[in-house]
């Protein structure tokens, strides 16, 4: 068993697609699916169902998939402990959009600050188009967002995971708790909302107009932290990334509507530009932000 087979099967489950991870990878698509054959032959057991162009994890490619994390995160700190070489100390500019900076790039600032103190972030939020276009003018090193995948010959993509994107609203709301709610059953709801340009947002409303149904909401807002806070305190719905509200859920201070007839999913990726030089300090950001323990 190789770390490059591990790393491989990782990156098939993050992408559901043995072909995205071989280009993101830079592997071919068969010698992906070498690997996965070998590892499934050693491990003598089915890591992956294959029905049609659908992939799913087995239950024992559940199972291998938490030791296979375990793993690939001890070798990691191992790497990190015994490196001789010098301490990382150049600045590094990260473009993000607003709900990835207040849930998901705190935990991975801290660990990039405990191991590399001496380095100097940047941070710029703005919508994914801006944050591209910067990227595309050389004024950021990388870009982390949320958005429909991303594709384009000159970026460099080295990271792209699923994210549900889902309906909130107060614990107290008379929809939480209804098992199989239709779309149509909250479009009388209150609704506070992301701006139109935001890219759920923007998808949900080509949904509603393909159905020829329209929402005003109530209030609009780039920051979800204070949609989050207004959805806690009244009565009403918003949609949202599942992991910016997944603290409050768990917590109570939400209900995750439970909406049959709409499912919609954005991607967390990361990309720099092709003519930048991937310094190790952007290495370091994107092996920390692709570690499932972040």
């Amino acid at each position: 068993m190789e770390l490059r087979q591990l790393n491989t099967f990782i990156r098939i489950v993050q992408m559901q697609s043995f072909s995205k991870a071989a280009e993101s990878l830079g592997y071919s698509q068969s010698a992906v699916t070498v690997q996965i054959r070998l590892l499934e032959e050693e491990l003598n057991t089915r890591l992956f169902d294959r029905i049609g162009k659908r992939i799913n994890l087995t239950s024992q490619g559940k199972e291998f998939l938490s030791h296979a994390h375990s793993i690939l995160h001890e070798v990691n700190k191992a790497q990190l402990s015994v490196g001789d070489e010098t301490e990382l100390k150049n600045e590094l500019h990260i473009g993000t959009i607003e709900s990835l900076c207040s849930t998901k790039l705190p935990p991975i600032l801290h660990h990039f600050r405990l191991y590399h103190p001496n380095v100097a972030i940047r941070i710029t939020t703005a919508s994914p188009e801006e944050l591209l276009e910067m990227m595309n003018h050389n004024q950021l090193d990388l870009i982390y967002i949320l958005d429909e995948p991303r594709y384009n010959n000159r970026w460099n993509r080295v990271m792209e995971t699923k994210e549900s994107i889902v309906f909130v609203s107060s614990p107290t709301c008379r929809l939480a708790g209804i098992r199989n709610l239709k779309l149509e059953e909250l479009l009388s709801m209150p609704f506070f909302l992301t701006e139109q340009n935001a890219n759920y947002r923007r998808a949900f409303d080509r949904f509603l107009a393909a159905k020829k149904r329209i929402v005003t909401p109530l209030l609009e807002c780039s920051n979800t932290q204070f949609i989050l806070k207004m959805i806690e305190q009244n009565e009403g719905i918003s949609l949202l990334p599942y992991f910016a509200v997944q603290e409050s859920a768990e917590q109570g201070k939400v209900a995750v509507l439970n909406v049959t007839n709409f499912r919609l999913s954005m991607y967390r990726q990361i990309f720099y530009h092709k003519d930048k030089w991937k310094t190790r300090e952007m290495d370091e950001f994107i092996r920390l932000a692709s570690s499932v323990y972040l």
